[in-house]
């Protein structure tokens, strides 16, 4: 990290202003190169008016921030030039810093060095990207509780309990002359280690709201055709999406959408109608049907309310009575034919409007969704965060077996320093290069 970076910070475009961020040794020597005001001698934390200038001609009018190390984001000397928007104006900008020094910043650089520096620890910097993607207002809180440091304190002391117990183990064995200390058995550091499990159990547990917050419900329509489906879709997306017709097979491929449902995103997929076919097309679009049910975190198997059931929906109905799932029986206007034994059921009318509120409470019920939006939101939420959890809890477990069959305490010592570092992983104290490369590589350009 001894050179200095550059890149675009803000979306490419038509816009009234583009920021074109440098981070460095060098940042403040190399804008000053194109900037017709002395930057070298000013104050930390000051925006100054000038013009970015190549061969004595202006190429824009600009405000420059000026940040001094090490208070600043990277901990680096960070120069920000604040030019109009635009893409000529601001690659012009851009190639003229690069061309006096920096380098062009790979993605998520600046955030890196922000984390390699010791600015912010992994769980934050990956709360950075989170804070980039959220696209509902839920998603945003949690992901700000993620980069204040919040979801790193979870972790931080379970690594000061495992700390303490393995130092009390390490005087135990290195200096057994001691009068004045307390003897560890297996039977005294069990109580210890099991407050540990019970913990990990508790942020494990708590994580899949944190999962369902970021990644969103995937919600899948399924029936036979002309019950409905792509009517259903275009209600709760409140827009026409999907193409609605009398025609029977009209949808013969997945139309998707989005709608927020108490503070979640909702990824709603309305399949093409299942039933025998000899059209090719259209039997296509019935097999990616099925395998929308194998995907969905949610199906919603629509039937009509005028209509006997089909051997078809019968094996529907088996398929999904193991997975999270809603009967909708529409047209409960028409008189009824339907005969079906199931708990799970909401009649709706899309026709007349009705049903619809109540479906949306039941998704909300079914995912628990007011009690996950109203708490703290400290979740952890991403694969590699879960994953090691789940392996430290895997360690404790082990040793607590080890505990109990009375092996001795200083193999113990050797799973609660394992579990130590792999709880580490997780927040950045040990990681690899391989790792934190694929980490960053995620991030956009400039952040």
């Amino acid at each position: 990290m001894e050179d200095t970076i550059a890149a675009i910070s803000t979306a490419l475009g038509v816009g009234a202003i583009s920021i074109i961020r440098i981070s460095g040794p060098e940042a403040i020597e190399i804008v000053n190169k194109i900037f017709d005001n002395n930057l070298k001698k000013v104050s930390s934390h000051t925006i100054h008016y000038g013009h970015i200038v190549e061969n004595n001609q202006i190429i824009d009018e600009v405000l420059v921030s000026v940040m001094l190390a090490p208070r600043t984001f990277t901990t680096e000397n960070i120069v920000e030039i604040n030019c109009h928007g635009g893409i000529s104006t601001t690659n012009k900008v851009l190639e003229l810093v690069l061309s006096n020094g920096a380098r062009l910043a790979e993605p998520g650089e600046f955030t890196k060095r922000a984390f390699l520096n010791g600015r912010i620890d992994l769980m934050q910097a990956e709360g950075v990207m989170n804070l980039i993607d959220s696209k509902s207002e839920t998603s945003r809180e949690m992901a700000i509780k993620q980069l204040s440091g919040s979801v790193s304190n979870l972790i931080s002391s379970l690594r000061i309990d495992l700390v303490n117990i393995i130092s009390n183990i390490e005087v135990n064995i290195d200096y057994p002359e001691y009068e004045d200390i307390d003897v560890l058995t297996n039977e005294t550091i069990l109580p210890s280690i099991n407050n540990i499990k019970t913990k990990l159990q508790k942020i494990i547990s708590e994580a899949k709201n944190g999962k369902l917050i970021n990644e969103g419900i995937n919600i899948g329509i399924i029936g036979k055709p002309n019950v409905g489906k792509s009517s259903l879709l275009n209600a709760l997306l409140e827009e026409n999406k999907a193409i609605v017709t009398d025609i029977e097979g009209t949808t013969r491929d997945i139309v998707e959408g989005n709608f927020i449902l108490d503070g979640i995103i909702c990824h709603i997929i309305d399949t093409a109608g299942i039933r025998e076919t000899d059209d090719i097309v259209e039997k296509l679009g019935v097999d990616k049907s099925l395998e929308i049910i194998e995907k969905s975190d949610l199906v919603i198997f629509m039937l009509n309310n005028n209509e006997v059931l089909t051997k078809e929906e019968e094996k529907i109905l088996t398929k999904i009575k193991n997975k999270k799932h809603i009967i909708v029986i529409n047209k409960v206007d028409l008189p009824n034919k339907l005969i079906i034994e199931e708990k799970n059921i909401i009649k709706i009318s899309i026709k007349d409007n009705t049903g619809l509120d109540i479906l949306k409470n039941r998704i909300i019920e079914i995912f628990n969704l007011g009690e996950i939006t109203t708490s703290d939101m400290t979740y952890l939420s991403d694969a590699r965060s879960i994953s090691l959890l789940k392996k430290s809890l895997n360690i404790i477990n082990d040793s607590i077996d080890n505990l109990e069959s009375g092996t001795p305490i200083d193999i113990i010592e050797t799973d609660l320093k394992d579990c130590w570092n792999t709880l580490g992983e997780i927040i950045g104290e040990t990681y690899t290069d391989e790792l934190i490369d694929e980490i960053f590589s995620r991030f956009c350009l400039g952040k």
